[in-house]
């Protein structure tokens, strides 16, 4: 089983516990109502996904409930970090050379 560090409760827990909530640091629009269908799209369903390192955002659903950012590399599922949401994302990673 996947475990996950949670930023919040400090602790690692299963994988059952959380839930994804999709790619990280995305520039919301302020006025969402006034944007083209094109923008809004890109916005609503157009991530990148790619092979290797990604920050996502993830909550606690059977914890603390909290919301926080993750990086994973997507080739082995591996979590390398957790931090709390509102940080900025990390410029250095543990145990990644890039």
């Amino acid at each position: 089983m996947l475990l996950i560090r949670c930023p919040y409760c400090e602790e690692e827990r299963p994988e059952l516990e959380f839930r994804n909530a999709g790619e990280a640091h995305i520039a919301r629009p302020t006025d969402i109502a006034a944007i083209s269908d094109d923008d809004f799209e890109k916005f609503f369903f157009i991530r990148a996904n790619p092979k290797g390192i990604i920050y996502e955002r993830w909550r606690h659903v059977h914890g603390c409930a909290r919301f926080f950012n993750a990086v994973r590399d997507t080739v082995s599922d591996k979590f390398v970090m957790t931090y709390k949401a509102g940080e900025p994302k990390p410029s250095k990673l543990p145990g990644v050379s890039k």
